[in-house]
């Protein structure tokens, strides 16, 4: 590979993560339209909200088991492709919503089309981004890139809750899915897959990288990292205390926050609101969290963050009170916390599992995650239908988070690790 081209004042890299920014930020403003349709469609179709947590859920599943499967495609039509493909999927997938009429057309449609769509391009897209053009500021890079996904929520969710508020629930989802068809041939245009696509060093290194190795079957590929994974102890509790993240956030807080909200007689645009200071105090925590994980120990950052939010979950049916100050405080403090246990977790992901195979890998942590967000979306809608709230929903989380936040402090042990295999090379087995 040449040197790096030394006259070049902005290095391409700092491109490459703001595309990707962009990409995640829209597909969360996508993933998080739900929870300002899930009361219009109540009303409109007379679907009960199990119902529509069916939907979610297979969504949320969708999402985080297609991340693996989507690490293993980026290795081998390259980053630009998946980014545009993805995209494109995802905005003919949300316009079809507006004609659906039945729940089986929320499943096929919001569950699997948009499910898979946004699982490609979710938190593994920004794992894979950094792990290719940076040695430097990786954990900052990573902070402000998983904090896109909680920014997407800052700039979606009020403009959404006006226009189902002004013109309905389909004006909404044409909103984010008009930002998607936009996004798609920028990215085609501009994004590259490698630093050596251009003649350059990841930003910050000081050497030449490897040369790349493209997996031969990505799903061979795929399937093979999570044998490796699940014989490794430390493999098994950063995807346990990701199960639980995902539990505790996406799956319950952003699917059933606004209609807790609802239900305590606080307005939509106000509980959308109150969704989007959570993102814009997540853009501080996850960044800050980025920068903190460059410096500290990810473990115990983990503990930290997992036992702060199980203390605000277990005591957050008390802030719904008439004049809803303690329920602003949880959106501030909850939004610092939301996910700032990404960039801790993909770096332990990359020390236990290495550079190459640190997306695959985080790929199947990050399906665990979703698994549990699913888990989250259909039960506290159950237990919201069954029970008249969602108070126990939010106590079991409470303590889950408790739970991983000792777990967290056990990762990296003596031998919590295992040896795990290369990447199957192009033209190896498939």
């Amino acid at each position: 590979m040449p040197a790096p081209i030394a006259t070049r004042k902005l290095h391409y890299g700092w491109i490459a993560a703001g595309l990707t920014f962009v990409t995640l930020l829209v597909a969360a403003g996508i993933r998080s339209a739900p929870g300002v349709m899930m009361v219009p469609l109540e009303t409109e179709f007379g679907w009960s909200r199990v119902t529509i947590s069916v939907a979610v859920s297979v969504n949320l599943i969708l999402y985080g088991l297609m991340a693996p499967f989507a690490a293993a495609v980026m290795d081998r039509i390259g980053l630009r492709r998946t980014m545009a493909l993805a995209l494109a999927v995802l905005a003919v997938g949300v316009v079809a919503t507006t004609a659906m009429s039945a729940p089986w057309h929320m499943v096929l449609l919001w569950g699997v089309v948009v499910g898979g769509g946004s699982g490609t391009i979710a938190l593994v897209l920004g794992a894979t981004v950094v792990s290719r053009w940076f040695d430097a500021y990786r954990g900052t890079v990573m902070g402000v890139l998983s904090a896109a996904t909680a920014t997407g929520q800052l700039v979606f969710l009020p403009q959404m809750a006006m226009a189902v508020e002004s013109w309905g629930w389909r004006a909404a989802v044409l909103l984010i899915a008009g930002a998607a068809a936009i996004l798609a041939p920028i990215i085609w245009i501009f994004m590259r897959d490698r630093p050596a696509d251009l003649g350059l060093w990841p930003v910050g290194a000081t050497e030449a990288p490897p040369a790349a190795v493209r997996a031969g079957n990505p799903a061979v590929a795929a399937i093979m990292a999570l044998k490796d994974g699940l014989g490794s102890r430390d493999f098994r509790l950063l995807a346990g205390t990701f199960f639980v993240c995902g539990f505790s956030t996406n799956g319950l807080i952003g699917t059933h926050l606004i209609p807790a909200c609802f239900d305590h007689g606080i307005p939509e645009v106000k509980a959308a609101g109150l969704l989007a200071v959570m993102g814009l105090f997540d853009l501080v925590g996850t960044t800050l969290s980025g920068w903190l994980s460059d410096r500290w120990d990810s473990r115990k950052l983990l503990f930290w963050y997992y036992g702060l939010r199980g203390v605000s979950l277990i005591f957050l049916d008390w802030a719904f009170g008439p004049d809803v100050f303690g329920l602003w405080l949880f959106a501030v403090f909850y939004g610092l916390d939301w996910i700032a246990t990404v960039p801790p977790t993909v770096k332990l992901t990359t020390q236990a599992f290495g550079r190459e195979r640190a997306g695959v890998m985080f790929g199947w942590i990050f399906a665990a995650h979703q698994v549990g967000a699913a888990s989250a979306a259909f039960l506290a809608g159950w237990v919201r239908t069954d029970l008249g709230d969602y108070w126990l929903a939010f106590v079991t989380a409470g303590l889950a988070c408790l739970a991983a936040a000792v777990m967290s402090l056990m990762i990296g042990r003596k031998g919590g690790a295992v040896p795990v295999a290369a990447p199957v090379a192009e033209g190896g087995a498939a």
